[in-house]
């Protein structure tokens, strides 16, 4: 069996094409509110792949339907999927393709371009790999855990909602995590 040994120095994921599990995979995100606390919120709907190369080059690749927000509370989703924010109608999908993996430690960073609104803009994951296991019965399965903080202005999403006594009602940067469950593809 071959593994993937190239870009991130360790013999652990096989050949081939690693489908993303969405039962058993999590993208979550978090943004400061009020400038005092955070929101959470998660998208429900999304695929991806992780492709292996004969030579061990990983590469991954991942799609987003904005419209599946999920805040826990419906008036702030329809506002999250307005123009104000994701414009989902016209922009439906945020994607990310990536454009190198390094070693950094025990863990690793995905260097990548992710597209957002119509944007893209190259941005880097810290990823730590969890391993594989045999499955059960269903192939192989491997496991990610990956987070990055972005601006939400570079992505064009720059409404301001400024609060009487200073500051604004949604924070600029957005922690986005990502709990990934992928299996090897037959």
């Amino acid at each position: 069996m071959t593994t993937a040994t190239g870009a991130t120095g360790t013999a652990q994921l096989a050949t081939g094409t690693w489908a993303i599990d969405p039962v058993h995979s999590t993208i979550g995100f978090s943004v400061r509110h009020l400038m005092v606390s955070k929101v959470r919120g998660t998208f429900d709907t999304f695929s991806g792949a992780i492709v292996v190369a004969e030579d061990g080059t990983p590469s991954v690749t991942g799609e987003i339907a904005v419209d599946s927000i999920n805040t826990r509370n419906e008036q702030r989703d329809a506002h999250v999927r307005s123009a104000d924010f994701f414009d989902a109608e016209q922009y439906p999908t945020a994607t990310f393709t990536s454009t190198g993996v390094r070693s950094n430690g025990d863990d690793y960073l995905v260097d990548g371009d992710f597209t957002l609104k119509g944007v893209t803009k190259p941005v880097t994951l810290e990823l730590e790999f969890n391993g594989v296991n045999p499955g059960m019965g269903h192939g192989e399965v491997a496991g990610f855990e990956a987070s990055v903080v972005l601006n939400r202005k570079d992505f064009g999403i720059d409404i301001d909602m400024p609060l009487e006594t200073g500051g604004t009602v949604v924070g600029d940067k957005i922690t986005v995590t990502l709990e990934i469950e992928a299996v090897r593809q037959a």
